[in-house]
């Protein structure tokens, strides 16, 4: 099932997070169904970045600001009336987190406080969707996949703060929207991958940044496994929530978007991957950190609910995900055409 796209036309959309690598891909989409969009987020977090290279300029309102900020958050609202709202603001790496835990809670626990909060004083909002991460489980390593009514406990300030997210949402949603005026949803999303992500801490930026420099790519955790699928798959789940939720309350809830079972594989596997699709020389080397701080080897979702209630499956397997994120990066470092590139990618994942 794709979403409507025909549906957003028109609609008044607010992104928080827009200049993020999920953000800006989504904010692409929107932009040519025709959406009236605006996008709350700081300056782009990379040098480069995808939002500056997306051909973004001009087509959405944007608005430079940070979700801990109230006030500027509310005058944003004010400004674009927006019937739905997709929440992808956060501090989203792990490592980060233990660098700077305070950040990472103001920002993904308060930043949705903000945010909800906003959506309880603007009557014109129908469709709210807070995207959050499959680590909001309390995770035990175990070889089947999380559902969504298993306890939240992420172990780490980035997972954890997530898992507060979910919860403020909840609540929000409990104490003031029983009367169905809006409709809110979570989604909890597996690793992604895909042309564009220039953040630190991921291994396909670190993949892209060695073939730039011509050196090995460095793999920290080569035996952690872990769900991978393209952006793409999310982000058209997201904008199915929103769109169906928006027509029918009863579709809220709280979502695992994951890859199927074919698609969990180690970090070492998916390095080969990129090694073959990529080419030439690429290899890669094992460069395990003896004292890093934890994160999980084993983490897989169960997307039966979603699968059930939408008739929704993932588009690409890891393969092809591969196979176009490579694609993308060779157009990136030879100067290519990258708005054209992103549109080549969305009809093809629309079409199929």
């Amino acid at each position: 099932m794709n979403p409507d796209l025909a549906f957003f036309k028109g609609k008044r959309i607010l992104v928080t997070g827009h200049t993020g690598f999920k953000g800006t891909w989504l904010c692409r989409i929107l932009v040519n169904t025709g959406a009236i969009v605006t996008g709350y987020s700081l300056e782009p977090p990379t040098d480069p970045n995808l939002f500056s290279l997306a051909g973004l300029e001009g087509k959405v309102n944007n608005i430079a600001g940070d979700i801990r900020n109230f006030e500027d958050l509310k005058k944003a609202f004010e400004g674009s009336r927006p019937e739905i709202v997709l929440h992808l603001a956060a501090q989203p790496i792990v490592r980060d987190s233990y660098k700077d835990p305070h950040y990472t809670y103001e920002t993904n626990v308060m930043g949705t406080v903000n945010l909800m909060e906003c959506v309880r004083l603007f009557p014109c909002v129908r469709s709210v969707l807070n995207v959050t991460t499959d680590k909001v489980y309390h995770n035990r390593e175990w070889c089947w996949g999380y559902r969504e009514d298993e306890p939240l406990d992420g172990y780490d300030p980035y997972s954890n703060s997530k898992s507060c997210s979910e919860l403020v949402t909840h609540s929000y949603k409990n104490s003031f929207f029983t009367n169905h005026r809006v409709a809110i949803s979570t989604a909890r999303a597996g690793n992604v991958i895909g042309g564009g992500d220039f953040a630190n801490d991921r291994i396909i930026p670190d993949c892209i940044r060695a073939m730039e420099a011509g050196k090995k790519i460095g793999v920290r955790n080569p035996h952690s496994t872990r769900p991978y699928q393209h952006v793409l798959d999310p982000l058209a789940v997201y904008l199915m929530i929103a769109e169906r939720q928006y027509k029918d309350s009863s579709y809220q809830g709280c979502y695992n978007v994951g890859p199927d079972d074919c698609d969990c594989v180690t970090t070492g596997a998916l390095v080969d991957l990129f090694c073959k699709y990529w080419g030439g020389n690429a290899s890669w080397e094992n460069q395990a950190e003896e004292a890093a701080p934890h994160e999980a080897d084993f983490l897989k979702l169960d997307c039966s609910k979603i699968k059930t209630v939408f008739g929704w499956a993932p588009r690409w397997h890891i393969a092809e995900c591969m196979k176009m994120t490579c694609q993308f990066g060779k157009v990136w470092l030879a100067g290519g055409d990258i708005p054209t590139e992103m549109d080549r990618e969305i009809n093809a994942f629309m079409q199929r």
